[in-house]
């Protein structure tokens, strides 16, 4: 899976960094995807339902 972070809904809550700390990193209070390969060994799928904005989205790799 491919996580995308939608900067203009995200509203820093950090809930994707508690959750995925391998993925996710806020910087200026915006959530960033730093390695999306760590994706498919942590929980992503989690942090959709724990951000609140929806800002991320999940796609399949192709």
């Amino acid at each position: 899976m491919i996580p995308v972070v939608n900067q203009r809904a995200c509203i820093g809550c950090g809930a994707c960094e508690r959750i995925c700390p391998e993925v996710f990193r806020l910087i200026n209070n915006k959530s960033n995807v730093m390695d999306s390969d760590a994706c498919d060994t942590c929980e992503c799928e989690k942090v959709l339902e724990e951000c609140k904005p929806r800002a991320i989205t999940l796609y399949d790799d192709f």
